[in-house]
């Protein structure tokens, strides 16, 4: 099984694309649906635990936790420590489902790819890119999004111009989808022959 890591920065439109690959049967697994499970379930004590105040009815509140770790470096790592495991082992339990049932390709929908070394637990990485005046202006017309807020989260990703170089395969969103939905059609036809990958990971 080929495991493409599908990665880009804020507002490039990864998640349109993730949802692109659903849609032709591809199994796709979303970091950020595994976070927001893990905030909805058992991580929610844990996450209270290490930020008093930020659950709501037992779960975590994302905007109440983003305002505690919003610029905060030292606590940022912490919520990361508490986060990044969970979602890995969802990541590996999902991998394994999808080798069981046979399937030739899978996409793991990861935001932090690069920054968090995840590129070395897939065959291939695929990034979403636009120009940055396009990214800027999707993000900003995002509920509660700030030019402060847009700097904090763009000051912790890796550039677009490194993602791009160190990508296997770059999707560009700036035109209409029907041309999206092409390229990423043209992905699926280069991997066609691609002998199968890994078929498990740590």
């Amino acid at each position: 099984m080929i495991i493409a890591g599908l990665t880009g920065s804020i507002a490039m439109g990864k998640s349109t694309i993730a949802g692109m690959f659903a849609d032709l049967g591809v199994p796709t697994f979303d970091a950020d649906d595994a976070v927001r499970d893990f905030y909805a379930g058992d991580g929610a004590k844990a996450v209270e635990e290490a930020f008093p105040g930020v659950t709501v009815e037992g779960q975590v509140d994302r905007e109440r936790l983003g305002s505690r770790v919003l610029g905060d470096a030292e606590a940022l790592q912490r919520l990361e420590g508490l986060v990044h495991p969970a979602v890995a082992q969802a990541r590996v339990r999902f991998l394994e489902r999808a080798a069981a049932a046979g399937r030739r390709l899978a996409i793991v929908d990861v935001p932090l790819l690069f920054e968090t070394g995840g590129e070395a637990g897939v065959d291939l990485v695929i990034v979403v890119s636009a120009p940055a005046s396009i990214q800027r202006v999707r993000a900003m017309g995002r509920p509660g999004m700030t030019e402060a807020k847009l700097e904090a989260i763009l000051s912790r990703q890796t550039s677009d111009a490194e993602k791009k170089r160190r990508a296997h395969f770059v999707i560009d969103t700036r035109g209409r989808l029907e041309l999206t939905r092409a390229v990423v059609s043209q992905f699926m036809r280069s991997t066609a022959a691609m002998a199968g990958g890994r078929t498990r990971h740590a």
